[in-house]
């Protein structure tokens, strides 16, 4: 089996964690879900190993010292994120293909490292406006830190162009079937 990997990326907010869930769902794509490393504080729904291994700055810089990790960023001052080369390994030891929820530049750079075997989506907000409603909305983080993720989001946007597509997120089940239509195709190959 020729082993694929799927990049969702998006800004904070744009609902790519929603539609991999729902993508992962469906069970036709052999997928499994490639579980990041960050620093951030772990969220009451989350699940360290599920969501995320969470795990201390400390911890973060000794895996990065030791090339553990196939991409890291510190996507905010302090707060690290990346995915670590045992994901890969542990997953296509399994046959299945990966799916990869990740920041855009993570997306970028795993997309580079596998330019033949990975897909790249990009989920795009309807706008910054409805993005800024949506983490308002979720009520996870304070106003500071959705500042700080607006700010970010008009810098990710700008990086969709190096994604091989870009789905606008303005109804969910649209966007759910289009980015399964992409899958199905790409899949095939």
């Amino acid at each position: 089996m020729d082993n694929k990997i799927i990049i969702v990326s998006a800004p904070s907010g744009a609902g790519k964690t929603t539609i991999v869930n729902k993508i992962m769902e469906m069970n036709a794509f052999n997928l499994e879900f490639s579980i990041s490393a960050c620093t951030r504080t772990k969220r009451d729904t989350e699940k360290n190993g599920v969501n995320y291994y969470f795990i201390s700055v400390a911890e973060f810089k000794e895996k990065i010292a030791s090339d553990a990790f196939i991409e890291w960023e510190e996507v905010y001052t302090g707060r690290y994120y990346g995915t670590l080369k045992s994901e890969i390994t542990r997953i296509w030891n399994k046959q299945h293909n990966i799916i990869f929820d990740v920041d855009v530049a993570g997306g970028i750079s795993i997309k580079n490292l596998y330019p033949d075997k990975a897909i790249s989506i990009f989920i795009m907000p309807p706008s910054v406006s409805e993005l800024r409603n949506r983490l308002m909305n979720r009520s996870t983080d304070s106003e500071q830190e959705i500042n700080m993720r607006v700010a970010k989001a008009n810098k990710e946007i700008e990086m969709a162009k190096y994604f091989d597509y870009q789905i606008i997120n303005d109804n969910l089940d649209i966007a759910v079937e289009k980015v399964s239509g992409l899958l199905t195709r790409f899949l095939k190959k």
